[in-house]
């Protein structure tokens, strides 16, 4: 019987063992020079340190999100926030679902449109935005800023803005 090369890591996962094959890192190829691959990895380490930042408040990036919409724009209902945020209708009721539950927001219906939901923050809800802002700007966007610089965090915002009004 074989001596396995997989050492088993302090959280359960394996890791490879010293000097296996599977300790030297593998070959990327084209994938480094990819435009989506490189984005993707970059927004997965950015969610996990924003994850980081407001863990206290048990918010994902997406609910920050809707929250913030729904505090700036007053009135407006869950279609027209949905669709600004790119989020499928069903997977958008989910979330608000679980915003209401908490107590952050509330559907409230439309005096001009009885099939139309408005969505307003409740006080909690204004309270966890407001705490949430803070967190992000002092740590999140903080760290991001120290490490782009301002010349690059500006110019990577444009970049951004039209590869998404653009593609």
């Amino acid at each position: 019987m074989g001596v396995s090369r997989v050492a088993v890591a302090s959280k359960g996962r394996k890791e490879p063992a010293e000097g296996s094959a599977e300790s030297i890192a593998l070959q990327m190829g084209e994938l480094s020079e990819l435009l989506g691959y490189s984005m993707k990895r970059a927004q997965l380490r950015i969610f996990e340190d924003f994850l980081r930042c407001v863990a206290p408040l048990q918010l994902t990036p997406a609910q920050f999100s809707v929250l913030l919409l729904v505090d700036r724009n007053p009135g407006r209902n869950q279609t027209e926030i949905a669709n600004t945020l790119g989020i499928l209708r069903t997977n958008f009721v989910a979330m608000l679902d679980i915003l209401e539950s908490r107590d952050l927001c509330a559907r409230v219906r439309s005096a001009n449109d009885r099939r139309s939901h408005i969505l307003v923050l409740t006080d909690k809800g204004r309270a966890v935005l407001a705490r949430a802002k803070k967190l992000i700007a002092t740590k999140h966007e903080a760290r991001l800023n120290q490490l782009l610089g301002p010349t690059n965090r500006a110019a990577l915002l444009s970049i951004l803005a039209k590869i998404s009004a653009e593609l």
